[in-house]
């Protein structure tokens, strides 16, 4: 795939972030909720130590640019799986996972976009169901009593 503008090199935090918009972007409505999960993770976890914020807006474009193309998932998730070690790539897959979970539920095109992920890294049954069920778990609401 010849891509219409250079592919940016991506460190091994950006391509987490790009998977995480990505699978927010992946229904093409982006809520408040997994915009404050994407915030959340990267404030939090230790993987994200020492990433510099100010690469959030040219890794958001550069998934936003990647989305108009016509093979440009492809494109993103090539560029993603060269900057990942390959223990990362199930990192990968939970964040992804955990921003779809964040507004308390994953629509057909962002599990289409979690499908395409988890067969791209090759990613077992067993495992990504294990990955799944944790992030439903953690991202599930109290239920409503009248």
């Amino acid at each position: 795939m010849a891509s219409d503008f250079p592919l940016p090199v991506f460190s091994a935090q950006d391509a987490l972030v790009a998977i995480m918009v990505a699978a927010s972007a992946s229904d093409e409505d982006i809520t408040n909720r997994e915009l404050i999960s994407i915030s959340r993770m990267i404030e939090t976890l230790p993987v994200f130590d020492g990433f510099d914020r100010d690469r959030l807006a040219t890794i958001g474009q550069t998934v936003f640019d990647l989305y108009t193309e016509e093979d440009g998932l492809d494109a993103l998730f090539g560029l993603v799986r060269d900057s990942l070690p390959k223990p990362l790539l199930e990192t990968a897959y939970a964040l992804a996972c955990d921003v779809a979970a964040a507004d308390g539920h994953a629509f057909q095109a962002e599990l289409r976009f979690l499908q395409e992920l988890r067969e791209e890294f090759e990613i077992d049954r067993l495992t990504s169901a294990a990955i799944e069920r944790g992030s439903a778990a953690r991202h599930r609401r109290l239920p409503h009593i009248d």
